[in-house]
């Protein structure tokens, strides 16, 4: 299976000027987690992190620390996420047939979430790691005023890794890029398209890093999981 990691977290809502994938957490920078699960998934052949220009170094530093041995290359992404997708998926080897594709700032995952979402994508499935929201939620106007209240035992927070039969996600963000969709995950486009996706429940844990507090939550996590305090 081929995995493709968005690496080009910003670090806005971190409070940093920098990558937030390069902060450090518990002793190593946030990517290097993620690499990490994903080299102790056995079903993972093929490896590329797609980030920016600036990044490119530092990454590369993340990779050569990492115990490798499989292929992990580098890409460039583009302006969005979409597009660096699209980028990513341009630079797989031509026997690929399916793709994983999962954010570096979910560095808490679970090599056994990736197998089952690499099993599912290898049968052709376009699958995606989701949990089931446990909040109310409210619709809210534009005013702050409460539009209605969906009912939550349907909902689902959509999570990385996501799976896909390659050709159809190829052709997924041939058509996005013809009609100018923006989507924020690649399950979008399948949805747009009325191809079906279907979840794969994730464990809690698999957060994805956006402000500080989401590292006070991965040092904990990680400290429980080494069997420290």
């Amino acid at each position: 299976m081929h995995l493709l990691i968005a690496a080009a977290g910003s670090g806005r809502r971190m409070g940093a000027e920098r990558n937030k994938l390069l902060l450090p957490l518990a002793g190593r920078p946030v990517l290097a987690w993620t690499l990490e699960a994903a080299l102790a998934t056995p079903e993972i052949s093929w490896i590329a992190l797609v980030g920016q220009a600036c990044d490119q170094a530092a990454v590369a530093a993340v990779v050569a620390a990492a115990a490798t041995d499989r292929p992990v290359l580098w890409v460039e992404g583009g302006e969005t996420r979409q597009e660096s997708v699209r980028l990513g998926l341009a630079a797989l080897p031509p026997e690929a047939e399916a793709v994983l594709i999962h954010d570096g700032a979910r560095c808490l995952v679970e090599p056994e979430l990736i197998s089952r979402c690499a099993a599912a994508a290898a049968r052709g499935e376009a699958v995606i790691a989701a949990v089931p929201v446990s909040d109310t939620i409210k619709r809210v106007a534009a005013d702050g005023t409460i539009e209605d209240t969906p009912d939550r035992r349907r909902l689902w927070a959509a999570q990385t890794p996501q799976g896909f039969p390659l050709a159809q996600l190829r052709a997924g963000h041939a058509t996005a890029a013809t009609a100018g969709w923006s989507v924020t995950d690649d399950a979008s486009l399948f949805e747009r398209l009325g191809w079906p996706v279907r979840v794969i429940e994730a464990p809690a844990s698999n957060i994805k890093l956006t402000t500080p507090f989401d590292l006070t939550i991965a040092e904990a996590v990680l400290a429980a999981r080494s069997g420290g305090s």
